[in-house]
This record gives C-alpha cells, sequence and structure tokens, in this order.
C-alpha cells in the first residue's frame, strides 16, 4: 500500500495524481537526491528522478491520465507545490506549459502564487519565460498594471520575473519596457536580480547586438550584469 506523501497542511492528494505519485516513488533514487538537494542548496527534497527519467514518466502519465483538468487545475496545482519533493513542482508547472495557450486572463493569479511560493531560481525561470511569458504575449493589456505591481511589491522573484518574461520574444522583445525593469533594480545588489538583467540583455543580443552593446555603454551596469549582457557578443566576436 503506498503511503501517499502530504502537503504542509497534510491534504491527501487529488485523486488524478495517483500514478503520478507511484511512479515518482518507484523511481526515486536515494543517490541522485542527495546530489540534487546538495545541488539546490538543501532548500527542497527531492526523489532523485533527473530530467530524462521524469520526461518518461510524464510520457506514460500524459497517456493515462492526460493533462490537469482545467476544473480542479488550482487543487492539482497547489497541492504539487505544497508537496515536499521538488519533482511535484516540476510537474505542476510544465504541466501547466502545455495548456498555455488555452488559459484564460486569471491565471496570472495561479502563476504568482507559484513565482512567491517555494521561490527558487529552478522554478522561477521557467514560469518566467513559458507561462508568464506567453501569458503577456496573449493579453499585453494587462502588462503595465501586473508588473507595476510585481516591482513596486520588492519581491526579487516578482522583479525577476518582470526582467525574463521576455526571454523567449526574440525580435518582439519591447526594449524600452524592458529598460523601465531595469533602471529601478540597478542599485539593487541583489544577485539574482543582476544576474537576471544580464541574462535577458544577453539573449536580446542574438537577436540585436548593436542595441544591446549601446545599452551597456549608455547604463551603469552591475560588473556581473555587464560581463552576462556581453557574453555571447564577446563570444563570438561581434564588432559594431
Amino acid at each position: 500500500m503506498t503511503n501517499y506523501p502530504t502537503n504542509n497542511n497534510q491534504t491527501p492528494p487529488p485523486k488524478y495524481l495517483t500514478d503520478l505519485i507511484h511512479a515518482f516513488e518507484e523511481n526515486a533514487n536515494a543517490e541522485n537526491a542527495v546530489q540534487m538537494e546538495k545541488y539546490m542548496r538543501n532548500k527542497f527534497e527531492f526523489y532523485g528522478i533527473k530530467s530524462p527519467g521524469r520526461k518518461e514518466i510524464y510520457k506514460v502519465f500524459k497517456k493515462n491520465a492526460g493533462l490537469i483538468p482545467a476544473g480542479s487545475q488550482e487543487e492539482i496545482v497547489r497541492w504539487c507545490w505544497n508537496a515536499d519533493q521538488r519533482e511535484y513542482q516540476m510537474f505542476a508547472m510544465e504541466f501547466l506549459g502545455r495548456t498555455t495557450k488555452k488559459e484564460n486572463e486569471d491565471i496570472i493569479h495561479l502563476y504568482e502564487f507559484l513565482i512567491t511560493t517555494k521561490s527558487w531560481w529552478d522554478t522561477v525561470d521557467f514560469i518566467a519565460s513559458n507561462l508568464v511569458g506567453v501569458y503577456f504575449s496573449r493579453y499585453p493589456s494587462r502588462i503595465p498594471q501586473i508588473t507595476n505591481r510585481w516591482m513596486e511589491f520588492g519581491n526579487i522573484w516578482l522583479q525577476r520575473t518582470c526582467l525574463l518574461f521576455q526571454l523567449k520574444y526574440k525580435s518582439n522583445l519591447n526594449m524600452e519596457l524592458l529598460d523601465s525593469f531595469i533602471q529601478p533594480l540597478l542599485p539593487s545588489k541583489e544577485f539574482f536580480i543582476q544576474k537576471a538583467i544580464g541574462w535577458i540583455l544577453r539573449e536580446y543580443s542574438k537577436t540585436n547586438p548593436e542595441l544591446v552593446i549601446s545599452y551597456v555603454e549608455n547604463n551603469s551596469l552591475s560588473n556581473l550584469s555587464n560581463r552576462e549582457a556581453l557574453l555571447w557578443i564577446n563570444k563570438k566576436r561581434i564588432i559594431t
């Protein structure tokens, strides 16, 4: 008999997750778990199932159980987010990523919960570029209100999301909008903020290197942001 994991509120899992729980428990690897927990600074527990193994589990699970039922989405996702093992959070956000083009405007409240709960780069970066990024491309009129609130709230993970949600936009990236996020965060000493500034500029440099070079030259970026922003340009030895 399976000893079902419970979340922080001791809530039993939704029936939809039964096969997933079985699969996670059957494929647990204690040695991998130790390594994965150490890599994540021991902030989270793991079953020890690496990405290739999770993908195989997802493939079978999706075939048998389907995607997260829309009517139970919030219950299922929140249960996964409150569960102890990090694999449940990975499952929730990755399966949410498969329905982004069907979600209505209200899904942003669930995304915000995920960003601000059990926050770390491994979840926030996926949510920013794969969930929030798609959301704002579908509902651009929501960008000012939501991002202004996120920036003013002072939570570094919401601010990092503002910086990174355009990560996959390429030529559709709005540089004026990005600059409106970067400027108030320039004085920040937070590693994850300065790293994100450099990362989004580096990614955009693959589309518009001239603009990124000019931006770096004309703004007082931190050494970390500067180095990250020009990493691809320097590697390709692009000269403007």
